[in-house]
């Protein structure tokens, strides 16, 4: 399945904009930041009107407004709008399943040691959290996805965080990866072939599915080797289950790890922990492939 037509709607993003923080166009989504934090995903349109409890603030007055500008309701209430960082998005994209949050994503990109052009696996699509993660390091991402309700949902987040243009990277495949996974289809820069079938192989895996250990099985062949998987579990008995597979299989330098993120309250003199923090919502398993 093809999805480089699947979100028409979506206006692309414009990266030029973004970099040099540049005036806020039509088409554009905005993120309008209230006085006491709250957040509102906009989709700026000529003539177009933002609704809150606090009132109302035209479109038109924030259009050509650099990033970063105030805004008063007709209520007198404060907003500030700011173009949305990926974060943001995922945060609030529209959703199928539950979403990876952000700082299991960070995570992700760093162990997997995601580049440009490098060809990774991804099941299951979900929302397209994760995908938009792999597309925002410059990867080209096959996804392997049950639902076509999701896959379509995740081409229509991906189009609205990354672009139309990050859908030429991305193949979702409606598949079961429990029964197989093929070569990558798109184009790459990796010369990693497999051996004796010239195939072209993934540089990384990075699985979101309840049993990647079925899924760890095939990868031997299709991942080059040196490739690493990753896997995000959010339950300890799916965690051993897929330890007893890698140390069985030809995987090396395993490690399990969660990321815990805790804010703090600092105003004035009085610094502290906050009370509240974003603790366990799952496991980040790594390894490498090596040599049977």
């Amino acid at each position: 399945m093809s999805h480089s037509e699947a979100a028409p709607e979506h206006t692309a993003r414009d990266d030029a904009g973004e970099q040099r923080g540049g005036e806020l166009r039509p088409g554009e989504t905005v993120l309008m930041i209230d006085s006491r934090q709250r957040r509102y995903l906009v989709s700026l349109s000529e003539g177009g009107e933002f609704h809150t409890h606090a009132g109302v603030v035209s479109h038109d007055e924030i259009i050509g407004s650099p990033e970063g500008s105030q805004y008063r309701s007709g209520s007198g209430a404060r907003f500030i709008a700011m173009r949305p960082t990926l974060a943001d998005r995922v945060l609030k994209m529209p959703r199928g399943a539950q979403v990876i949050y952000p700082k299991d994503l960070g995570a992700i990109w760093m162990l997997a040691d995601l580049g440009a052009g490098m060809q990774v696996f991804e099941t299951g699509v979900g929302s397209g959290a994760l995908s938009a993660t792999l597309l925002r390091a410059g990867a080209i991402v096959t996804g392997y996805e049950l639902r076509d309700d999701f896959a379509e949902r995740a081409a229509v987040n991906v189009a609205s965080a990354e672009g139309s243009e990050a859908l030429d990277r991305y193949d979702v495949q409606l598949r079961d990866a429990y029964e197989s996974v093929d070569p990558p289809r798109l184009g790459s820069s990796s010369q990693a072939r497999a051996p004796g079938s010239g195939s072209a192989q993934y540089d990384r895996a990075v699985l979101d599915i309840p049993e990647p250990w079925r899924v760890a099985v095939h990868l031997p062949g299709r991942l080059r080797l040196g490739g690493i998987l990753v896997a995000y579990n959010p339950s300890v008995t799916q965690v051993q289950q897929l330890r007893r597979t890698l140390d069985d299989g030809p995987w090396a330098f395993v490690e399990t790890i969660e990321v815990l993120h805790r804010s703090w309250h600092v105003q004035g003199a009085s610094v502290r922990p906050d009370h509240r923090m974003v603790a366990h919502t799952g496991f980040l398993t790594h390894a490498r492939l090596i040599e049977e």
